[in-house]
């Protein structure tokens, strides 16, 4: 199967399996997120602009002016706090991460069965990871949950049992549950269409593997980490399964240097019993603190390591395992940050990856930096110019002032009927003292006015 197909059935699942840590995508990806908030907001000033332009008020528009630039400002000036662990020159880069099969390789198989292990193998993985219980028996098997319902069909042959812990069944009634149907059935991964028809008769017909069947199959090609299931207080082996467990991993022929060994029960015993073991912590602790308990390997969660962590650690030459890495871009960054191993559910598709998908010297990030920067401040201050020119005389009302200017034409239009009033009144007087005038020329009378008469002199006087 091609790379890139496998990685596309891989990457859904892992979501669900692991989470994405959004912390780590927001490192992975600074620069690149960097600039797409940078071009959001430089965007955004055509919004901010225009109603810069279109409010009145002077105290508004300088406290909107004000926080639009405060954002700008600091988005400028954001990476210098952005210490990627990617913006590094090329020849500072380590050496690729060991990859680690989580249970095997689970996008090939079923989880936790000998078909898995061998795929791991094929894959020449650096080494598996497997979880170890003990039966009731006393028979170290591999399984993961406490129950067998998620992996095996216990309901199907076992349904009053289908509950009860995996470590309370003898040897003799595991053998008997089918371990890899499920995987067809649910396909954990969508990748069980991808199967030939070989590996998908071989996956349905898995059966729950011993720990001994599985150091035999890795114990000349891979390390092995190995995590341990804790036994309920009834179990007959409660306080010895660590001693048979030992026991069972000695008896393989496995180099003892190529385990690592995970609990802290009895570690001082595992000491003096297989010294060459590595003994390995899944707790955060400090490096003096591993080292008084001979600790020379840290296997934690990716989201509970940082860089200075990393750094810290290989400092005090203690090397970090960091699990459950399935995305090429989470590898790629984790490889930058120089951690030593992954464990991972698809070490088919990391170990096709030649090198960190990204990786830009700090010069070049500068200058994309400022060029950026200088390109959105220029866009910026003539979207600003723009926005002002043409809506600067637009005027912008409030209800009170559209119900005053209202009034105002309703006050004008009023004055102007008045006024046409007045006109038409004069017109009609006009009309009628033509008229009366009319009447005084037919009667003799039209230029002639009588005055009074005065008793010294009377006259008639021409109008």
């Amino acid at each position: 199967m091609d790379a890139q197909v496998q990685y596309k059935s891989a990457v859904k699942p892992s979501l669900k399996r692991s989470g994405l840590m959004p912390y780590g995508v927001c490192k992975a990806t600074a620069p690149f997120l960097h600039i797409g908030a940078l071009a959001a907001v430089t965007a955004l000033s055509w919004l901010i602009a225009g109603q810069f332009a279109r409010t009145e008020k002077a105290t508004a528009q300088m406290l909107m002016f004000t926080a639009y630039f405060a954002v700008v400002v600091a988005l400028y000036l954001v990476p210098l706090t952005i210490s990627s662990p990617c913006i590094m020159e090329k020849k500072a880069l380590g050496p690729k991460p060991a990859i680690i099969g989580h249970r095997g390789a689970p996008m090939l198989a079923p989880e936790n069965t000998l078909m898995s292990f061998q795929k791991a193998v094929e894959q020449k993985t650096y080494g598996v990871q497997a979880d170890v219980v003990l039966s009731y028996d006393g028979v170290p098997f591999l399984m993961h949950d406490k129950t067998l319902r998620r992996t095996t069909n216990v309901e199907k042959v076992f349904p009053e049992l289908a509950y009860e812990y995996s470590s309370m069944f003898n040897w003799t009634d595991l053998e008997k549950l089918n371990a890899g149907e499920w995987f067809l059935q649910n396909d954990p991964f969508w990748t069980a269409g991808s199967l030939s028809r070989s590996d998908y008769l071989e996956a349905a017909n898995q059966s729950v593997c011993k720990l001994a069947d599985m150091l035999e199959v890795v114990k000349d090609n891979a390390s092995v980490i190995l995590n341990f299931q804790d036994l309920p207080p009834a179990h007959p082996y409660y306080s010895t399964y660590i001693n048979i467990t030992l026991e069972t991993i000695l008896a393989s022929g496995i180099r003892q240097q190529a385990v690592m060994w995970l609990p802290d029960a009895e570690r001082q015993l595992v000491r003096q019993i297989a010294p060459g073991f590595q003994q390995t912590s899944g707790l955060k602790l400090d490096a003096h603190h591993m080292k008084e308990k001979g600790i020379v390997k840290l296997n934690l969660r990716y989201t509970k390591v940082t860089n200075e962590d990393v750094r810290d650690y290989a400092t005090a030459n203690l090397s970090v395992n960091l699990y459950t890495v399935n995305e090429p871009w989470l590898f790629s960054i984790l490889w930058c940050a120089g951690v030593q191993s992954v464990t991972s559910d698809s070490s088919h598709v990391l170990r096709k990856v030649p090198s960190p998908i990204w990786l830009m010297p700090p010069d070049e990030y500068r200058l994309i930096w400022i060029t950026s920067d200088l390109i959105s401040f220029i866009v910026i201050v003539g979207v600003f110019i723009f926005q002002k020119w043409r809506l600067g005389n637009i005027r912008t009302y409030n209800p009170e002032q559209i119900m005053l200017s209202a009034a105002v034409r309703r006050s004008s239009r009023d004055v102007k009927i008045m006024k046409e009033k007045l006109i038409f009144s004069e017109i009609n007087n006009g009309v009628e003292n033509t008229d009366e005038l009319s009447l005084c020329s037919e009667n003799g009378y039209s230029n002639e006015m009588v005055t009074p008469t005065d008793h010294r002199n009377t006259k008639l006087r021409m109008n």
